[in-house]
């Protein structure tokens, strides 16, 4: 179908009063529109009834919308899936952040217009990548937040998997006696429920239940994830749309705390071993059986310590508060003492605190552990850095370790062996999935949960801490697995009922994905977008950067290193775009020809105009709105930028560097989220790919015999918009010194 362009300025929002309208219209015709019209107002059912008409009447299919930002009234301009719609911003980048009715700004404006044409004049629709998949969720863990998980998805329709890999469902909620208040005035400890949701899991027809089980191989991709299961035999995989990890936590190990007194008497125990002291029935000194006067508990045992877990594991304190209770329950003039670094008990738990504190044999003090000993039959703990500003000493007939909780994902260092079949089941070639793919290498380190056959790890890849990763602002369910989601204490340290709320919200993101893959619709953070990669095969040199640098292990390979999609997994965050030198990577809305054309749109000012022109590629995600913050704050900055959008940075390809260097402009920014452990990238590793590939762009600069300075990277957090317009106008300073690009008249 040939295409037909229809381009629509916007004249409100002061638009019409900041730029020459005709002259916006002059510069839209001289790219070849079909109808170029300008409205007061195109976001009125007005407007959005004369871009509807032309539509109809005059056979329109490529859409310019010239006027505010694209995350305002995103769905107004969308006018079905057979037209092609881009917002060419005049609002928040241009009137709102330049001086009104300057030549410059006019200049902007015409050439923010002419890109979004050339955008929609290369661009296709996208046609969805669909085949028969499954909506059945498979949830790992029958703790709380697994059991909870299940239960709110089969509530909703859905067939539900549950693997709990002990005799019985329920978790560590089975060995608590009692958890923290669950409502006013959060001064009584109350029953977990677990055993009230139990049966109401076990009691769901749409819920099956496998105890005594583990996952013992993954193959595939959402929607169509073959799982085996093993119960020391072999069974036949079942099919899942997505999956719930919900495997919760693990005590801290104690031998680590030898510092605190831990395996120098039994009298020291964690606070695991008093929960499970307390749940029997009575609490006694476990030396010798005798009861006990004087109780301590040591806070962050091991915990806010870079030497062993150096975060804090949140629930801790609420728990010290609450064995203290059932110490003062069953030994009412026993002494209790807490010493604490921070006592943290967040929200309506600060009303339990109070609550505890109303105790008078309950003594709780600030300070820091200097030496833990044996003193005859009782424990001496000597205590600095005391709110009191003298060192103390307590003595007690006991001593709780306020250890940490671990995710089970974490993992030591040793090595373990990526595929992990079922008894009594054939393995594939080493190194491969089912399907003859290349998966994982021969070792790696890993969890060994759900046996992932992906060629980038047996599990879902963790931070540092090993807690399952994910933008932790935006994402918080998500990780780096399309469909796989994770809940609960595994994914953050947390209480029941925080773990039970996980649930919900992960139930929620399984059943999204299984019907966004059913559709060939892509989930967080471009939910629903109907693209998907295609690959010029004839072309690839397998080189093997696509496949390594996957964020989401979309791409397995085959033996020669050429690239095998698995399209349910993708992300479309185009960074396998960014990495092909071949080119042979594109989207049908986006694609290295299309952004190429987009930086060939813009007229260039010769060297003696003294208007140099800058190329900003800005990450969407975050950056962006951080960009039209600084139009709403009616902050100002250089009118010499050039904005062009992208999915991710990391799906920048280094020709488009070399495209607007050669094209003439003076200067290119890169400019993407943030990076590093508490990254805000909402592809996981955008702006670190990026900053990596500034090595080839460095290279293409050497060939082109320019200046490295006219190449910038830059990370910013979407609360970072105050530093736009000095990012902007150090660099155009910086332009300024070297001088305008020799390329400019060529």
């Amino acid at each position: 179908m040939d295409k037909k362009i229809g381009c629509y300025i916007c004249k409100g929002c002061d638009i019409g009063k900041s730029l020459d309208v005709d002259k916006l219209i002059e510069a839209a015709k001289e790219k070849g529109v079909a109808i170029c019209k300008a409205h007061d107002a195109l976001c009125t059912p007005e407007g959005g009834d004369l871009i509807k008409s032309d539509i109809k009447n005059e056979g329109l299919n490529r859409i310019v919308v010239a006027a505010c930002s694209n995350r305002v009234f995103p769905e107004m301009f969308e006018f079905g899936d057979d037209v092609m719609t881009d917002r060419a911003n005049l609002r928040e980048q241009v009137v709102w952040s330049h001086p009104a009715n300057d030549e410059d700004t006019q200049l902007l404006g015409e050439d923010n217009i002419r890109m979004s044409i050339a955008r929609v004049n290369n661009i296709e629709p996208p046609v969805p990548y669909v085949e028969e998949t499954s909506k059945d969720i498979l949830v790992v863990g029958g703790g709380m937040t697994g059991m909870t998980a299940a239960k709110a998805a089969a509530e909703a329709g859905y067939k539900v998997t549950l693997v709990e890999q002990e005799e019985q469902l329920g978790g560590w909620a089975t060995r608590n006696k009692q958890v923290f208040p669950k409502r006013p005035p959060y001064q009584q400890l109350e029953d977990s429920g677990v055993g009230d949701l139990v049966k109401a899991v076990e009691g769901n027809s749409h819920i099956t239940i496998h105890k005594n089980t583990r996952v013992a191989k993954t193959v595939g991709q959402p929607g169509k994830f073959k799982v085996s299961l093993t119960n020391g035999g072999s069974s036949e995989p079942l099919v899942f749309g997505s999956i719930i990890l919900a495997t919760g936590w693990k005590p801290y190990d104690p031998e680590k705390l030898g510092h605190l007194g831990y395996g120098k008497t039994p009298d020291v125990i964690t606070n695991v071993q008093m929960e499970e002291m307390a749940a029997k029935g009575e609490i006694k000194r476990p030396s010798d059986g005798k009861p006990i006067d004087s109780i301590a508990f040591i806070q962050c045992a091991g915990s806010r310590d870079q030497e062993h877990l150096p975060y804090c594991s949140a629930v801790c304190c609420r728990v010290s508060l609450k064995q203290a209770m059932y110490v003062r329950e069953q030994y009412p003039d026993a002494k209790v003492y807490i010493i604490y670094k921070d006592v943290r008990s967040p929200a309506q738990y600060e009303m339990f605190y109070q609550y505890a504190q109303t105790d008078d044999n309950l003594f709780l003090t600030k300070g820091e552990i200097a030496e833990v000993r044996t003193a005859g039959d009782a424990i001496e703990i000597d205590v600095e850095e005391t709110l009191l500003g003298e060192d103390i000493t307590v003595r007690a007939d006991m001593l709780v370790l306020a250890a940490g909780m671990v995710p089970t994902t974490k993992v030591e260092d040793e090595e373990v062996p990526t595929s992990d079949a079922a008894e009594g089941e054939t393995k594939p070639e080493e190194g491969k999935t089912e399907d003859g793919k290349k998966a994982a290498e021969s070792s790696e380190k890993g969890a060994r949960i759900l046996n992932l056959t992906y060629r980038q790890g047996t599990d879902l890849p963790t931070l540092k801490y090993g807690y399952p990763d994910s933008h932790f602002i935006c994402f918080p369910y998500e990780t780096r697995r399309t469909a796989m989601y994770a809940a609960g204490a595994v994914r953050a340290p947390m209480d029941f009922d925080t773990g039970i709320n996980d649930a919900y919200g992960a139930a929620l993101k399984a059943i999204q994905a299984v019907e966004a893959v059913a559709k060939g619709a892509a989930v967080h953070p471009r939910a629903g977008d109907l693209s998907y990669p295609e690959f010029m095969m004839q072309k690839c040199t397998q080189c093997k950067r696509c496949t390594e640098e996957c964020p989401f292990g979309a791409l397995d390979e085959d033996d020669k290193g050429t690239p095998l999609p698995n399209p349910f997994r993708c992300r479309r965050c185009g960074v396998c775009l960014g990495a092909c030198p071949e080119r042979i990577i594109s989207f049908k809305n986006y694609s290295v020809n299309m952004v190429s054309k987009m930086i060939k749109s813009i007229p260039m000012p010769d060297e003696f105009d003294e208007k140099p022109r800058i190329l900003a590629f800005i990450c969407e995600n975050d950056a962006m709105p951080a960009v039209d913050m600084v139009g709403i704050k009616r902050m100002q900055y250089n009118a010499m930028i050039r904005i062009i959008p992208l999915r991710c940075l990391g799906s920048m390809n280094a020709v488009w560097v070399s495209d607007a260097l050669a094209s003439g402009y003076d200067g290119v920014l890169l400019i993407g989220c943030r990076k590093g452990d508490d990254y805000q990238c909402h592809f996981i590793k955008g702006s670190e790919l990026a900053e990596y590939r500034m090595d080839n762009v460095r290279e293409k600069l050497k060939q082109l015999v320019l200046e490295e300075e006219r190449v910038e990277f830059h990370e910013l957090a979407i609360t970072d918009f105050e530093k736009i317009p000095k990012i902007f106008d150090d660099f155009l300073e910086t332009i300024e010194r070297v001088g305008p690009n020799p390329y400019k008249d060529m």
